[in-house]
């Protein structure tokens, strides 16, 4: 099969399109063919700074495709079942494995295109509101990076569930796109003071709950951004810096931080079936998948550059 590999970690650039062999079926698992391949935040992380499982190293989480084969093991799923799937690597490539936990069936006559970009986004924003966020109704929920995929899922579900919703972009022209789905203020980061603004638009008390995909130095404002007993879920390194910060500044305000990460209960009941209801949420039209742009997979490299220079405006995709 073709797949968009890399010998060691690097810029975009370390991405080859090169013939690799076919995963081996195992008793447990599924074997996908993918039809559509979503570039998840991690994935260009991994690629920059994280562990080969093989090398080459396949890169990727997440993918939605038609099931070729099944494992004598798995009840549920035969060949021909489109699906949308996890893993922690092996999306990049015409052909993927994954287990019955981490792979759900998409609806009849739902785009595979949106169903792909449904379970990391839409699931970890979730859980970064609501499960250890503890948004309630009347409350206001700060949203960093509010054009990425994670940051368009928390809008919505912030939203709905009757927050006031103050989103971060680094221009006017996505936050004017943010409006649309349920942004109530926003904040161009890069012109604007981010906590001066987050304490004006909340006449002076803060924000009760951050979600914080960046990380780095933006982590430290999204806790001076914070009200009383207010919550930070941090989530990802999208800025590509490390995270420091000052533990001690959590303790006025009695505010907490906490560390979100999705794979860590992706193979919970919970987690399968928060990510079931929001794949049937956007089947639906209550909410809304915002796809980027599209790549072939033999374009990776150029994909991934994409995403890095900061224009993307939702989820980027690679077709093999």
């Amino acid at each position: 099969m073709k797949a968009a590999v890399y010998y060691e970690n690097g810029p975009p650039s370390v991405l080859k399109y090169e013939d690799v062999p076919d995963p081996e079926l195992f008793d447990d698992g599924i074997l996908v063919a993918n039809k559509v391949i979503s570039i998840e935040g991690g994935d260009t992380l991994n690629r920059l700074r994280g562990d080969l499982a093989a090398n080459p190293h396949i890169v990727g989480y997440q993918s939605a495709g038609v099931v070729e084969a099944v494992g004598r093991n798995v009840t549920g799923f035969k060949p021909g079942d489109e699906v949308v799937c996890i893993n922690f690597h092996g999306s990049h490539a015409e052909k993927r494995l994954t287990l019955p936990q981490t792979a759900w069936k998409i609806p009849a006559g739902m785009d595979m295109k949106q169903a792909a970009a449904v379970p990391i986004p839409f699931g970890t924003a979730d859980d970064c509101l609501f499960e250890f966020g503890r948004l309630k109704e009347g409350e206001t929920a700060l949203i960093q990076a509010g054009a990425s995929a994670v940051g368009i899922a928390a809008i919505q579900l912030a939203k709905k569930a009757g927050a006031t919703v103050i989103a971060t972009a680094s221009s006017k022209a996505k936050l004017d796109k943010l409006t649309d789905l349920g942004m109530d203020h926003g904040i161009n980061y890069v012109e604007q003071d981010l906590v001066e603004e987050a304490k004006k638009l909340t006449s002076g008390r803060g924000v009760d709950v951050v979600v914080d995909p960046v990380g780095g130095p933006t982590l430290q404002q999204s806790i001076y951004a914070l009200g009383y007993r207010g919550r930070v879920s941090t989530v990802g390194d999208a800025g590509r810096e490390f995270i420091k910060f000052d533990l001690s500044t959590l303790r006025e305000g009695n505010r907490s931080i906490t560390g979100v990460f999705q794979g860590a209960e992706i193979f919970t009941d919970r987690m399968h079936n928060l990510v079931a209801s929001h794949i049937e949420n956007v089947h639906r039209g209550d909410l809304k998948v915002i796809i980027d742009s599209e790549y072939a997979l033999r374009d990776a490299a150029k994909a991934h550059e994409h995403i890095e220079s900061r224009k993307a405006f939702g989820r980027v995709l690679l077709i093999p």
